[in-house]
């Protein structure tokens, strides 16, 4: 793991149920959150979406972001197939235990 991702801020939203963003559609993220070449996140195609989802995760600089760009139904429904950093990923846990797996349901 990074430094990086170790020391980096994360921001996380109060509730999962404050997250009412998109759900269908093409997305495209504002620089802050994606700085690679533009592109459009098809919330219809299954990679696009966790990709999208973890990036926002990742990137977000405040709860209006999250809000924006993140639904809590899905979250709960992708959060055991993201790809995070594991403090990222440990602070929403915390904040968060339904989104924890029980290690009899991952196998």
């Amino acid at each position: 793991m990074s430094r990086y991702a170790e020391s980096r801020p994360y921001v996380l939203p109060e509730s999962l149920a404050e997250l009412n963003g998109p759900t269908e559609g093409v997305v495209w993220l504002p620089r802050h959150l994606d700085w690679g070449p533009a592109y459009g996140y098809d919330l219809g195609d299954a990679a696009d979406l966790a990709v999208m989802y973890e990036r926002v995760i990742r990137e977000a600089r405040s709860r209006e972001d999250l809000r924006a760009y993140l639904e809590g139904g899905t979250v709960r429904r992708l959060w055991s197939r993201l790809v995070l950093p594991s403090p990222v990923r440990a602070l929403w846990e915390r904040r968060f235990p339904e989104l924890v797996v029980p290690p009899s349901a991952a196998a």
